[in-house]
């Protein structure tokens, strides 16, 4: 597997994570969900971060995670 290979994979299985964490932020989570989402915040929170600095949320929604994936996109199809 070449570089650009692992790399795009790597940035696919981000993107997942980025879904995930939007997901599970809709419902009430507990138990183990509510650790899973720890750690998927810890992983998310700190790129999302960057977004949510220059864009506000839309009423109720926060866009920044539809951004980031789409940035996400872009670079991986550079590669």
């Amino acid at each position: 597997m070449s570089v650009p290979n692992v790399v795009a994979a790597a940035i696919t299985l981000y993107m997942w994570l980025i879904i995930a964490y939007v997901l599970l932020s809709w419902v009430p989570v507990s138990g183990v969900l509510l650790d899973i989402y720890r750690v998927i915040a810890t992983l998310v929170e700190p790129y999302l971060g960057i977004f949510r600095r220059f864009i506000p949320p839309v009423g109720m929604v926060d866009i920044s995670p539809i951004v980031a994936i789409l940035i996400l996109q872009g670079i991986r199809g550079l590669l």
